[in-house]
């Protein structure tokens, strides 16, 4: 059974940094894609940021950019996101996925596109 755990989540001044991790593990297949989603109160889930299995494909919303950077280890399942000068507007649940396509250039931007989800982690940042 697949499982996804985020971490690292917190509470944080304006301007602060934060370095998300998430791990899968149970898989039985490879080449899955990656992503980050979040959710603040009162407004629908969207994307943050993803990545290819191979890692040569990356994605970030707009509002994010040059800000926060993903990256992730295939040897450890894992996914990371580091989050440096944030906003008040980022505080929400930050929500890892994972995709079992089975692309290895692929990450997706869209909720449909993945089939696995962590519980969430809380990213609170104060202004």
């Amino acid at each position: 059974q697949v499982q996804v755990a985020e971490s690292g989540g917190g509470l944080v001044q304006a301007g602060g940094s934060l370095r998300l991790s998430c791990l899968a593990s149970g898989m039985t297949f490879g080449d899955y894609g990656m992503g980050w989603f979040r959710q603040a109160p009162g407004k629908q889930r969207e994307v943050v940021a993803c990545m290819s299995w191979s890692g040569n494909k990356e994605y970030y919303r707009d509002s994010v950019k040059g800000r926060f950077t993903v990256s992730r280890d295939n040897a450890k399942n894992a996914l990371y996101l580091q989050m440096n000068s944030l906003k008040a507007e980022d505080t929400a649940m930050y929500y890892c996925a994972l995709d079992s396509g089975g692309y290895s250039h692929f990450c997706g931007q869209l909720e449909a596109e993945y089939n696995y989800w962590g519980q969430g982690t809380q990213v609170t940042v104060s202004s």
